[in-house]
């Protein structure tokens, strides 16, 4: 079975990086591509595998069959436009968002799967490092989003905070180090740092997310806690950050959960088996 991956490899901390890992760790044997220069990716593939990176104005040659995509921003709007009109020459199209999926499907007609984001233990882990902040936010303000009104004020109520970018490598030590795990999605989705958080064992504070398949992967107050409102997210915090030993005990589920069910590997699992369902005959040699 020869695999061509195909993804912006420039950094090594994306969805596309991950699942490389996964991939190799499985023992499947690939080559890689970028996708800025298509030209490049030869023929004679058994399969073209496609990891989206926020790169939509390229695209793998239509003839290179047969071709998979993992669409992750299908909740925003230029993407998802972009994503719709190259969807019809791929085989399947895994989809990160539950509602992308389920869009993509009836604009398209396409073979859509949901396979949502992930964490990679190895990198997001616990560690034995004491709690020096009371929130940890890594990523970007995103302004012009709820995220920014939260994170302005997540600042200035709780000044013993980390809240702000961060080199993936410090991820695992800032999330030990801090009581709670904020989340604030930007348009109704999962995203990485869901289980980013929960991986490395850190109590998850997120936002009530609706009809994307949230209650398919998480129970809310036992694997982690939603909060709907601005007020309601504050309550939550204090309440937490006074009662340690039940912040713990969720946090300690929320990991559990992740790296039994929610890791790369098991998406990479659930991927290449359900293309040997659909293919068959040699494509079987895929299944993990």
């Amino acid at each position: 079975m020869k695999l061509a991956l195909i993804y912006n490899h420039a950094c090594p901390h994306t969805t596309g990086a991950y699942i490389e890992k996964a991939i190799r760790d499985a023992g499947i044997h690939y080559d890689r591509f970028g996708i800025k220069d298509p030209s490049c990716i030869p023929e004679g593939f058994d399969l073209y595998l496609r990891i989206d990176h926020g790169d939509y104005k390229f695209d793998i040659p239509a003839h290179l069959r047969p071709a998979v995509f993992y669409a992750i921003d299908t909740h925003l709007p230029k993407p998802y436009r972009k994503m719709r009109a190259q969807a019809r020459h791929y085989d399947i199209i895994f989809c990160a968002q539950k509602s992308g999926a389920d869009r993509l499907r009836r604009d398209t007609g396409a073979d859509t799967q949901w396979l949502p984001l992930a964490s990679d233990p190895a990198v997001h882990c616990q560690l034995d490092v004491p709690k020096e902040y009371d929130i940890g936010f890594v990523g970007r303000n995103a302004a012009k989003f709820a995220r920014g009104r939260h994170l302005v004020e997540l600042n200035k109520r709780y000044p013993r905070s980390f809240i702000g970018q961060a080199d993936y490598r410090d991820m695992a030590r800032i999330y030990s180090a801090s009581r709670i795990g904020f989340n604030s999605s930007i348009m109704n989705d999962i995203n990485m740092r869901v289980f980013e958080i929960m991986s490395c064992g850190c109590f998850l504070l997120t936002n009530a997310i609706r009809d994307n398949g949230f209650r398919e992967l998480f129970c809310d107050g036992r694997d982690l806690v939603t909060y709907r409102t601005d007020r309601e997210m504050f309550l939550l915090i204090d309440h937490y950050l006074a009662h340690e030993r039940e912040r713990e005990a969720i946090a300690a589920a929320g990991r559990r959960l992740v790296n039994e069910r929610h890791t790369y590997f098991h998406r990479v699992q659930s991927m290449f088996n359900y293309i040997a369902y659909k293919f068959g005959g040699g494509f079987n040699a895929l299944r993990i």
